[in-house]
């Protein structure tokens, strides 16, 4: 490969030990200091196994077979499959090449008590000198909107923050490559310009970037080259504009660029869509909150103990995420809730099936207090969406998932009838027996949609149900949506995609500074 480029592959192919067949063929790819570079493709197109591919977090061998070449800064690595293939020690490799994954907690050590030690973690793993150590966390901080937050503990950050987190820990080290997964998954409006802002400073110090993404982000246009990645093999590649302009070049599941933002003031805003009223909307609420509060006190004790250890004020208060929050909302009813990254949007919907208690205020459930209820009874009503599948998913197949707890409620066959409707609504029929660890983020996503959905309850909770899905996933989620409300539901929903919350609710609200109040 040429001296000029810094990373490279040449796969004929790629496939993971327990498959015959490849998950990629024929990929040819360079990236050269200084350059932008997007790779789309749609779910299940092989993004983010040539991302883990790339970035040593699947080194062939231990990972998968492959037949092909890997290059990086000059040293051309050849593989044939075979036992005696050299090793990736993915450690050095990493050194070189930043990744972050499309689950941003997976690059955390999970065991640093402040975002501050977190950034810190690697550098302080190479031996780095302490004041250099400390001047790097202070000056990626500031690159990515993370000042205000060093002295909070990782594992109570928001999606949003926890993907800054991870992106800070990436490019700390000031790696030759820096690749990231559906980086802008889970960011709010101010998230985004601070990643994007970072790409510049990046750029200029020779940093090689390369983003995948199902989506034609607004960010990606500034691309030198965007590559189509479809069924596993390059299929185009070209600027953005060329991929846009052209009819067929971009696979029908990659999203077009969303411009649409709090704040941003569009020419022409989309009004929230109108449904005929359900019968069941004349009635009283089948879900409301009275002037609740809410803080997270037992957390923000322990991170006051981190900062006193580290010298920082040990008499701060913990910050209320909710303040007096009145909120109703009517069978048949979908009201989307947005805001920015922290402001407590997940803390929210944990409320509404009492996996979290209010401070002081009250929580009703068909004109019940829920405050004296155990959850697993209150589910049963209000079904929750977790922002990260993951939290949701523990079965062997995507059928026993969904499956999982019907049997003793409904019965054998009422179960099984749950259980096909419910991955047919989500376009998961043909990966009943699929292992849910082994299905792409998207169809994930939709599986843990699905495990809901077949319990059919009388409130839908979804906490960013659009992060990871490629357009036909949004499709499938739009429907189920649809339909949940049409047959009666009530539907709320917290997201970041703006766009889509003007085209579906018929309420948009905005949660900030702990208040929600009408968008």
């Amino acid at each position: 490969m040429e001296s000029n480029i810094v990373l490279g592959a040449g796969i004929r192919s790629f496939a993971f030990h327990e498959d015959d067949a490849p998950v990629l063929r024929d990929v040819h790819l360079s990236f050269e200091p200084g350059t932008l570079t997007a790779i789309l493709g749609p779910s299940g197109s092989g993004k983010t196994t040539l991302g883990r591919l790339l970035g040593g977090w699947l080194p062939p061998g231990p990972g998968g077979r492959l037949q092909g070449c890997l290059s990086l800064s000059g040293t051309t690595l050849q593989f044939q499959g075979a036992a005696d293939d050299p090793r990736i020690n993915p450690a050095q490799w990493g050194r070189r090449v930043g990744f972050v994954p499309q689950d941003a907690s997976a690059i955390l050590s999970t065991v640093r008590a402040t975002v501050a030690e977190e950034l810190a973690f690697g550098l302080e793993n190479a031996g780095t000198d302490r004041l250099a150590m400390k001047a790097a966390v202070e000056r990626t901080a500031v690159l990515l909107g993370l000042c205000g937050l060093l002295d909070r503990q990782p594992d109570t950050l928001s999606g949003g923050q926890l993907r800054r987190l991870a992106i800070g820990c990436a490019v700390i080290a000031e790696p030759d490559v820096l690749i990231m997964d559906e980086p802008f998954a889970s960011l709010d409006a101010a998230g985004t310009d601070e990643l994007t802002n970072l790409l510049g400073p990046l750029l200029r110090r020779g940093t090689a970037v390369v983003i995948l993404s199902q989506a034609v982000e607004e960010t990606l246009l500034a691309a030198e080259r965007c590559i189509v990645l479809d069924g596993g093999t390059l299929t185009a590649s070209g600027t953005p504009s060329e991929l846009c302009a052209t009819p067929g070049l971009l696979p029908a599941g990659i999203r077009r660029a969303r411009t649409s933002r709090i704040g941003a003031r569009p020419e022409t805003r989309q009004q929230p869509q109108r449904r005929p009223s359900h019968p069941a909307q004349a009635s009283a609420p089948v879900l409301e909150l009275r002037d609740v509060a809410f803080g997270y006190t037992d957390k923000a004790a322990k991170g006051r103990r981190a900062r006193a250890a580290t010298g920082g004020s040990a008499g701060d208060r913990p910050q209320q995420v909710l303040r007096g929050v009145d909120f109703q909302l009517m069978a048949g009813e979908i009201v989307a809730v947005t805001g920015p990254n922290g402001a407590g949007k997940s803390t929210f919907l944990r409320h509404l099936n009492g996996l979290l208690r209010p401070t002081s205020g009250t929580v009703l459930v068909h004109g019940e207090d829920i405050s004296g209820r155990p959850v697993g009874e209150v589910a049963a009503a209000v079904g929750l969406l977790f922002q990260h599948p993951r939290h949701q998913l523990f079965e062997r197949t995507a059928a026993r998932e969904v499956r999982f707890g019907l049997d003793r409620r409904f019965g054998g066959s009422e179960a099984a009838a749950r259980t096909g409707a419910a991955l047919a609504d989500v376009g998961l029929s043909a990966h009943a027996d699929a292992h849910p660890a082994e299905l792409p983020a998207s169809r994930q996503r939709l599986l843990a949609l699905a495990t809901v959905l077949a319990r059919r309850p009388a409130v839908l909770a979804l906490d960013e149900p659009t992060v990871a899905l490629d357009g036909d996933g949004l499709s499938l989620l739009d429907a189920a949506v649809r339909n949940a409300a049409a047959a009666g539901a009530a539907v709320v929903l917290v997201t970041h995609d703006v766009p889509y919350a003007r085209s579906v609710a018929d309420r948009l609200l905005t949660l900030d500074g702990g208040r929600l109040a009408p968008l």
